[in-house]
């Protein structure tokens, strides 16, 4: 199989590859590996099999000749249940593989430019953001003086919120499997390796065989707990040492552009959120108890980190010499510790009184002991005989005796050392805090009016419910009183969401700085907020958290504006809100409701327009986006999202949603960390200085017309259209989505229903799987073919909006992206295979659609062929032979599992060959015994998901 790797990967290569360019070197080598072990577990005759897979897989891809489908078909559909889930592994495996190849290049060739000092990414310089060139353009191109540079980026925010959506298809235990493969590969083609050195990596790297002897398979869905934990070990193992050496590095650009002084250590350059534990929008399994743990959990988490780092800090500031203040601070601890018998470690018999800095870090040390033990018990047993005056229950009680220190050194001509690993130590108090990061609570506007509804009943004053604009002043009244006495808790109805009231008591009894934002979901009044600002009182919240209003559905966002204006002319809520508003705007219900091209347009639209609203009130608007990790759920390059947007709308300040797989791609290693922090402030600090064109009136023009017809086009389909629920469910993997196990709440808002209770995240997950990608195309030919042939002054405007538009241009260029990686034949094959025949009609007439919409927007783009300058055809088609053998194992294998009937014409004998050599393919049907299908048709169907997901690198 090696050699007719070797030749796709030659064909696919650049005609002149650079020394530096390792792709087919790095893949080769993976795979060899691979297949050695392979051949090692399952005999010759399987390895041989996977090699026949591959050739027809790749003659399909060379010629799309149909027939070599039904012979990969008929070739998987011999084999019995093991052997089908060993054959699916290896392809899932091989994905993964190619995909830990293209990272290793990528980052080789990135250190290859640096050292040349080209900052630009591999890619382009419009995909990527270097802080250090950012900040040389500002000052030289676009003539900011450095000191309005930094004191933009000092005031500037990003908060980066990992959520809820575990669509990570790869198992944690592999993840970490495979970052030791992808190290050893890294390490093997270093220019100063020795060859015993490469001998020994070599070894390493065929004791890699861990990750193809793990199973690849969830058996059980997570719990909210384990997304957490899952979530937080991110923090632990990148992010937390990620972020003191990207400030370092910005302290370095700001010096090279004539700054001299360092980024504060308190600036809130970069914050982290989470909705893990937190969102229980449509989840029933996020309780009040789940929430309390999860915050416990990650202060405990929190307490440990800084407890651990002290200890390196204390060993370096050991010297004698220090200020006044410290030295008097120094001598009362080392008092009082005599005087105190019960102190939990005899830290001062360990510090002498001559190392002030000792002394007063080894108090710390004490209280961040008792802060995690406290931590530690509340969360086991609810108890804890830690008492709370010996922990620490607010940041500045960390902060205040390391500034100490730090002014110390300074004043004694110890700059330098101040300004170490101190200064990184304060820098990571200041972005983590004691809670390590901030929880985000979302909850659905209806149940906030069933509790209010049955308070409102309960006091006999009506049904709060039936009330529509009484319903604003009762709240406001209420508000305004100031009493809370709506006696909450006490004797309310059992139908009333007693766990919404519960999450609040949950607030109230955690440290205030455990929690972000309030996140209301279907908000549509100012009612929906006030109830709860209402609900906080009446809990006794001490600190009320900010509270956002979520607009995600096309006619939501349309009346957002009005929304707001309405909530902002109440003047208890401006006096509340002090001059900050915060509003959430959602990307999956949006194009789920749409159609992606209408979406975006309003999305657009309706920030500019909820910016001037605030405006006109004097408030600062923060938009929360929440954006997926696929295009059709908002997803795409990072630089690309930010400058796309509206100008004004970020002007320092961006909240934003990282999901999925994406939190592995974005935080999964050092130098992704390192990446994404650098983006994020680099694509924001230039929005703000430096804002995107807005559009012409005559671009706006069109483009209404375009999203009219787009959702139009769309919602006929999709919503109207009486074949279409029935076809996409036969097509596509929809209803088995849910046995991957990947995240923690059901695919559907509710059991039964049809596209409007499907959460956006299967949605797109179905119809990726098949290479089709409908979610994210459909409307957007029909908009084109509309507007373009009427005038031929139409198709010059939409050329010159992708050429001059930002927007536009990143709309144009990520659908171009679905598209250079979908495949109508690989559709073609599903319904097929599994739709019923009345139905195939159906099916062509949307391959149509998909062609004639693809041929349109290249023709809009001005491009022959897809992609050509933004991702290369070997970084496409380096995965494509392994991704269709997974989608015929899986259409098949679904036909096997809906149609236990079916029957094809096989060949036994290599079966037999296969199972006579592959005695552990055996054992495999055994790892999931309960499964409702026949044996091993489950697991099999899971691999290819799992296969699938990786070669499209998104599962949602």
């Amino acid at each position: 199989m090696a050699s007719s790797i070797d030749a796709q990967l030659r064909l696919l290569a650049p005609a002149k590859v650079s020394e530096d360019d390792k792709l087919v070197e790095y893949v080769r080598l993976l795979l060899d590996r691979f297949l050695d072990i392979l051949q090692d577990l399952h005999g010759e005759v399987v390895r041989e099999t996977v090699q026949e897979l591959y050739e027809l897989s790749a003659e399909y891809e060379s010629k799309h000749d149909p027939k070599k489908l039904d012979e990969l078909g008929n070739l998987l559909i011999s084999l019995d249940p093991g052997n089908s889930i060993v054959i699916a592994s290896s392809f899932s495996h091989m994905l993964n593989l190619a995909n830990l190849a293209e990272e290793v290049q990528i980052a080789h060739r990135r250190r290859i430019k640096l050292k040349k000092g080209d900052f630009v990414d591999e890619n382009s310089a419009t995909t990527e953001s270097d802080i250090e060139e950012t900040l040389k353009r500002l000052v030289h191109d676009l003539k900011k003086s450095p000191e309005e540079v930094f004191d933009a980026l000092k005031n500037q925010t990003v908060d980066l919120v990992l959520t809820a959506h575990p669509t990570q298809s790869v198992r944690r235990s592999l993840l970490q499997k495979h970052a030791r493969i992808r190290n050893c590969l890294a390490q093997l083609y270093a220019k100063d390796i020795t060859p015993d050195d490469k001998q020994e990596l070599d070894e390493a790297l065929k004791g890699g065989s861990a990750a193809f002897r793990t199973d690849e398979i969830r058996r059980t869905p997570p719990t909210p707990q384990d997304e957490m934990r899952a979530g937080m070990s991110y923090f632990h193992e990148t992010i937390w040492k990620g972020v003191p050496k990207f400030l370092r590095r910005v302290d370095t650009a700001l010096k090279n552009i004539g700054i001299n002084e360092r980024v504060p250590y308190n600036a809130p350059l970069i914050q982290f959120s989470s909705w893990m534990g937190g969102d229980r929008d449509g989840n029933p399994r996020v309780t009040p108890e789940v929430t309390r743990d999860v915050c416990l959990l990650a202060r405990m988490m929190a307490a440990n980190l800084y407890f651990s780092q002290i200890e390196d800090l204390m060993f370096e500031l050991s010297m004698w010499r220090c200020s006044d203040e410290l030295r008097i601070r120094a001598d009362e601890l080392h008092r009082s510790s005599k005087r105190d018998a019960k102190h939990f470690i005899e830290f001062w018999k360990q510090v002498p009184p001559n190392e002030p800095y000792r002394v007063v870090l080894a108090d710390v040390r004490d209280k961040l002991y008792n802060t995690r033990e406290r931590s530690r018990h509340l969360l086991s047993s609810g108890i804890s005989d830690v008492p709370e005056e010996s922990s620490m229950t607010n940041v500045e009680q960390l902060l205040e005796p390391l500034e100490l220190c730090y002014r110390s050194l300074c004043s004694c001509g110890d700059r330098p050392i101040a300004d170490g690993s101190l200064l990184d130590f304060m820098r990571q108090v200041s972005t983590f805090g004691l809670a390590l990061v901030k929880l985000d609570i979302r909850q659905e506007s209806d149940r906030h009016t069933d509790v209010i509804d049955a308070i409102t009943t309960h006091l006999g004053i009506g049904s709060y419910r039936e009330w529509s604009e009484d319903r604003q002043e009762w709240l406001l009244s209420e508000l305004a009183s100031g009493k809370g006495d709506l006696q909450i808790g006490s004797d309310l109805p059992a139908t009333c969401s007693v766990d919404v009231i519960d999450t609040f008591l949950v607030i109230a009894e955690l440290p205030p700085d455990n929690f972000g934002a309030y996140i209301i979901s279907m908000a549509t009044a100012p009612s929906d907020v006030l109830a709860v600002e209402l609900l906080q009182r009446e809990c006794h919240v001490r600190q009320p958290l900010r509270v956002v209003p979520l607009f995600e559905k096309l006619a939501d966002l349309e009346a957002a504006p009005a929304a707001l204006a309405r909530l902002f002319s109440i003047e208890w809520y401006r006096n509340r809100i002090d001059g900050k508003q915060e509003v959430m705007i959602g990307y999956s219900d949006s194009g789920k409701d749409a159609g992606r091209l209408s979406a975006a347009w309003q999305l657009y639209k309706g920030q500019e327009d909820l910016i001037k609203v605030a405006k006109k009130y004097g408030v600062k608007l923060t938009m929360f986006h929440g954006r997926g990790g696929t295009v059709g759920r908002g997803g795409g390059p990072t630089h690309l999202a930010i400058l796309s947007q509206p100008p004004d709308t970020i002007h320092g300040s961006l909240r934003v949603t990282v999901q999925g797989e994406v939190i592995e791609q974005s935080f999964g290693e050092e130098h992704l960390c390192f990446r994404t922090l650098q983006r994020f402030t680099a694509a924001t600090l230039e929005h703000g200085m430096h804002p995107p064109i807005s559009p012409k009136p005559e671009w706006r023009t069109l483009l209404d017309e375009m999203a009219v017809v787009a959702t139009e086009e769309y919602r006929s389909i999709v919503f109207q259209e009486p074949r279409f629920v029935e076809y996409g469910r036969l097509a596509t993997p929809e209803l088995e989505y849910g046995r991957m196990n990947i995240g923690s709440r059901p695919s559907k808002r509710k059991p039964s229903g049809g596209i409007e209770s499907l959460r956006a995240i299967p949605w797109i997950f179905a119809w990726t799987q098949t290479r089709f990608h409908l979610p994210v195309w459909l409307g957007f030919g029909t908009a084109f073919k509309h507007v373009s042939p009427k005038d031929i002054k139409n198709l010059r405007i939409l050329q010159e909006m992708y050429n001059e538009w930002p927007f536009f241009r990143v709309t144009i260029d990520l659908v171009e992206m679905v598209f250079a990686k979908g495949n109508p034949g690989i559709a073609s094959l599903y319904g097929k295979l599994l739709v019923s025949s009345e139905l195939w009609s159906f099916g062509e007439r949307l391959r149509a659609n998909y062609q004639e919409t693809k041929d349109l927007l290249l023709q809009v783009a001005g491009h022959k062929v897809f992609l050509k300058e933004s991702l290369s055809e070997a970084e496409v088609g380096l995965r494509d032979s392994y991704i269709t053998t997974l989608n015929v194992c899986q259409a098949y294998t679904l036909k096997r599992i809906r149609d236990p009937n079916f029957h094809v014409k096989v060949r036994p004998h290599i079966s037999k060959e296969i199972s006579d050599a592959s005695k552990p393919a055996a054992e495999l049907v055994k790892l999931n015994p309960t499964s409702e299908y026949a044996p091993g048709l489950e697991d099999t169907l899971i691999l290819t998901m799992k296969g699938i997901a990786a070669g499209m690198q998104n599962t949602g």
